[in-house]
């Protein structure tokens, strides 16, 4: 059966849930910032939806990406909420082929896409309802969220195998998996001119879960003989933030960049530290973990089911507790044979699957398979 005239067009997918594109705010929109073009490349009609922000010129920025802005109530509590509500109101309207869903809280929104005959495509991130950061009622409409995303989602994607197996045991859907990529960037001489291989680096926003509070008091030794980088913030003060200033005046190897959204630098200090501590506890595939693994990091982890099966035998693994990581980090830091086959290890370890090449693949071999499904039916009627 030939398709009609007006079906002979793009593929169309509309992504919903992130900040928008580009983006540098976190895990879903370093995604998109590599999904998208992909998609673009690939002959996708390709929409993201976002929130409003200040307008900057990005030379990454791929034209071909439709960029929809809506409007939502923007704090902590409500805005994933009110702006996936936004959007998918609006793509409901425009009927996408098919649209890729970004976090289990949009899944009070799914039946409005299923309705319009929208087949869906959530990644679940992570066990969002466990995240100390989120109080009572955040953490009941999160496990709410994931109870509808399984009722109404047509395919599920896990960024780690350890996510899929939560969500086959808690809900009985299986997931297709695909984690984060990584990308190796240039050894640039950063603005701070830490030398390389002498410098215990952290990147993480400052919750609980991510061993801040633990990784800060074990800086305390650490700076006594390295310099100590801290990448990262809570985006609105609070007790952390001023533990972390405090421990600037207090030692001047103890250096604090905020929130570092220039990807070259970043990727600079991954590429050029002598240990990246990773203390995150929570979640699946960890963007940083990966973008560190792609740089050559010689990692010290958290030692948690997710960075294990991340990293594989390419890290060191330690408890969550000052003094097993500050000795763990020391062990790193004193030895550079240890650091040169942690390095190798990771970069070998970022080939078996953890490409964005890889990961870009999958995401579009998932949302094809569906909106095959659409336009068949639509064929059909």
């Amino acid at each position: 059966m030939q398709l009609q005239p007006e079906l002979e067009t793009k593929r169309s997918v509309a992504i919903i849930g992130t900040r928008g594109y580009p983006s540098y705010y976190g895990g879903f929109e370093t995604a998109v910032r590599k999904l998208a073009p992909f998609l673009a490349e690939s002959g996708w009609d390709v929409t993201v939806y976002g929130r409003p922000g200040p307008e900057t010129a990005d030379p990454t920025r791929d034209a071909r990406v439709h960029v929809v802005t809506t409007r939502g109530i923007e704090n902590k509590s409500l805005s994933t909420l009110s702006f996936g509500l936004t959007s998918c109101l609006h793509a409901a309207r425009k009927r996408p082929d098919v649209a890729l869903v970004m976090n289990v809280a949009n899944g009070f929104w799914l039946p409005l896409l299923k309705l319009r005959g929208i087949p869906t495509v959530v990644n679940v991130d992570g066990i969002e309802w466990e995240r100390a950061k989120w109080g009572r009622l955040a953490k009941t409409v999160f496990r709410l969220g994931a109870r509808l995303t399984a009722r109404f989602a047509d395919v599920l994607v896990a960024d780690s195998k350890e996510i899929a197996r939560r969500w086959e045991a808690d809900f009985g859907r299986s997931s297709v998996f695909i984690p984060y990529g990584g990308e190796e960037g240039a050894a640039l001489t950063t603005p701070d001119k830490f030398p390389a291989r002498k410098f215990v680096l952290a990147v993480a926003r400052f919750v609980p879960e991510n061993t801040i509070p633990e990784f800060l008091e074990a800086t305390r030794g650490l700076a006594k003989d390295f310099d100590v980088v801290i990448v990262g913030s809570s985006g609105y003060g609070g007790p952390l933030e001023e533990a972390v200033t405090r421990l600037v005046a207090e030692n001047p190897k103890v250096h604090w960049l905020g929130h570092v959204s220039d990807d070259a630098r970043l990727l600079s200090l991954w590429k050029t530290c002598g240990v990246y501590f990773h203390g995150h506890s929570v979640g699946g595939t960890n963007p940083a973990l990966v973008q560190a693994m792609a740089n050559g990091a010689p990692i010290v982890a958290r030692a948690t089911v997710y960075n294990r099966e991340v990293l594989g035998p390419a890290g060191v693994f330690c408890e969550p507790t000052p003094e097993a990581i500050e000795s763990a980090v020391r062990q790193v830091m004193e030895s550079p044979d240890e650091q040169d086959r942690l390095s190798a290890a990771a970069r070998l370890r970022l080939q078996e699957g953890y490409t964005w090449e890889a990961v870009c693949s999958s995401y579009e071999t998932t949302i094809s398979e569906q909106a095959a499904l659409t336009r068949r039916l639509s064929v059909a009627k």
